[in-house]
């Protein structure tokens, strides 16, 4: 019988023990966090705006909703929902507490500091009660998880009946030559970039490694329904690089 540390994961294209993979998602995270931001719009040319924008689109925040971000990082996520909700709350949860930090250090935490919480967290194992929130979100973070079939199972159980789940997430492009031509700009430009902007080649080597290792966006769609969410659709953007996820707890 295979004991759970004989179990192996992914760390981008290495395998790894299971147990070691949280701490070194975590060691790349803290590298980072104090250059993620600037890095995300030098990665993405600035359009990761434009998806969580999408993303807040789909959404549709109302006033007086609760929402969880789970790998919120800088607060991006909850910033918008709270602009979007007007009278809302939210909690950014998150596993590198630096991450939190670079949070609470933008000008938006401080005007919305009596709505928004930041919290240390585990995806897997989240320190919140049962039905405790009604929008859950993580964008570009589910990809770094151990076990996603876990963190799926905890989406579901901290959201109230009839909340909703949303993930944003690198995906995959339906288009043979299209994904080759991104995969070269990815492996051969973002490393590079990490390196010059972050001093920090390596952990974005495992970042687009992660992407490519992430399910695409049908297998992804059935891990959600396997978790007990209904209604499950998604939507690809700029031609499938990323592509938003959607789920109700009926």
């Amino acid at each position: 019988m295979t004991s759970t540390d004989d179990k192996t994961t992914h760390f981008g294209f290495r395998d790894v023990p299971e147990g070691d993979k949280a701490g070194m998602v975590h060691g790349v995270f803290t590298k980072v966090a104090s250059k993620y931001d600037i890095m995300n719009d030098v990665m993405s040319m600035g359009i990761h705006r434009i998806w969580k924008d999408a993303m807040m689109d789909w959404l549709a925040p109302r006033p007086g909703q609760r929402l969880l971000d789970v790998a919120g990082g800088t607060g991006d996520v909850a910033f918008r929902f709270l602009r979007r909700a007007g009278h809302a709350e939210a909690v950014v949860c998150d596993m590198t507490e630096s991450m939190l930090i670079a949070g609470r250090m933008r000008a938006e935490a401080d005007s919305m500091a009596d709505s928004l919480d930041w919290v240390v967290g585990d995806a897997m194992a989240l320190p919140f009660a049962d039905n405790s929130f009604d929008v859950y979100t993580i964008s570009f973070g589910i990809r770094n998880v151990t076990r996603i079939n876990d963190a799926l199972r905890e989406a579901y159980r901290v959201l109230r009946p009839g909340g909703r789940l949303m993930v944003l997430e690198f995906s995959q492009i339906p288009n043979d030559m299209m994904q080759k031509a991104y995969d070269l700009y990815s492996f051969n430009v973002i490393p590079v970039m990490g390196q010059i902007v972050a001093g920090d080649r390596d952990s974005y080597q495992y970042l687009v490694e992660s992407i490519r290792k992430f399910p695409d966006q049908d297998t992804f769609a059935a891990m959600i329904r396997d978790a007990g969410f209904g209604q499950v659709k998604y939507r690809n953007l700029t031609m499938g690089i990323a592509a938003l996820h959607s789920g109700w707890k009926i």
